[in-house]
């Protein structure tokens, strides 16, 4: 079995491939000999195969390492860092992982990418952001559309104990048959009905369009007296209905009654 070459950018994953590959050689004992004595054949087996893992510029600094021990150690100082920086960057990968959030028009999937990115980060460090810590962020930040199913989750089911994959394909699901309805935000569909019903008043507006008398009343007093309503009786502009031509016209009792009847809309409105 042949060792993967270590690159600037994958000593985590190399680390856990190169420790199993030295496990089936039998030789791992002599990188992680514990309290019993190291083997010197088995020594210089697994010092090679580490040498032979890695490339030339990282080679040619460990190359004085006598013991595999050594070279592990010196592979590992190098590509994870010292004690107090990698606790530095810890503290700042945990700030970063806090004020994560999930942006408004953010896929669901870009989201889950970032926190699935987050974790890795965690590994490259030797530590482990686990799917408890993951699935608390997930349901935490998700936007308000996805409340519903974030409620039923944390009521019907154990999220401390759940897998991310788990939390994010449901919340997948959710957000799939929400999107097709056309549901994705019921403040969108307010602000349309507000936003059309402003349209429609300021069509009135142009239209010059007083409904009633005292809507003309309320047109004329509050630009001046200048402007006047449209007549009900005749469609004409420029007078109301109780002052219409056409009710002088009419016999003076029909007259008479129609004008107590408009004196008695008047009073009503």
């Amino acid at each position: 079995m042949a060792m993967p070459m270590l690159m600037v950018d994958n000593y985590t994953v190399w680390a856990i491939k190169a420790q199993a590959i030295l496990d089936v050689h039998t030789v791992w004992e002599a990188v992680a000999p514990g309290d019993a004595a190291v083997n010197a054949r088995k020594d210089k087996t697994a010092r090679a195969l580490l040498l032979g893992a890695l490339p030339e510029d990282v080679l040619l600094q460990v190359s004085t390492k006598l013991t595999a021990r050594e070279v592990w150690d010196s592979l590992k100082v190098r590509f994870v860092g010292a004690d107090r920086v990698r606790a530095a960057r810890l503290a700042t990968l945990r700030g970063k992982f806090d004020r994560l959030k999930m942006a408004d028009g953010e896929e669901l999937d870009v989201y889950g990418g970032r926190l699935a990115a987050m974790a890795a980060r965690y590994a490259n460090l030797g530590e482990t952001l686990g799917d408890a810590a993951l699935v608390k962020k997930l349901l935490d930040t998700v936007p308000d559309r996805l409340f519903p199913v974030v409620a039923g989750i944390e009521q019907f089911q154990d999220v401390t104990t759940m897998a991310f994959d788990e939390a994010l394909g449901r919340l997948r699901v959710f957000d799939e048959r929400v999107r097709c309805r056309g549901q994705d935000s019921g403040e969108r569909t307010d602000g349309q009905l507000l936003y059309t019903a402003a349209q429609w008043r300021a069509r009135e507006r142009r239209q010059g369009g007083a409904r009633d008398d005292d809507d003309g009343k309320s047109v004329a007093s509050s630009s001046g007296g200048n402007r006047r309503g449209r007549c009900y009786k005749c469609g004409e502009h420029g007078h109301f209905k109780r002052e219409c031509p056409e009710l002088r016209k009419a016999p003076a009792a029909k007259r008479a009654l129609l004008a107590d009847a408009g004196v008695e809309d008047d009073r009503l409105l």
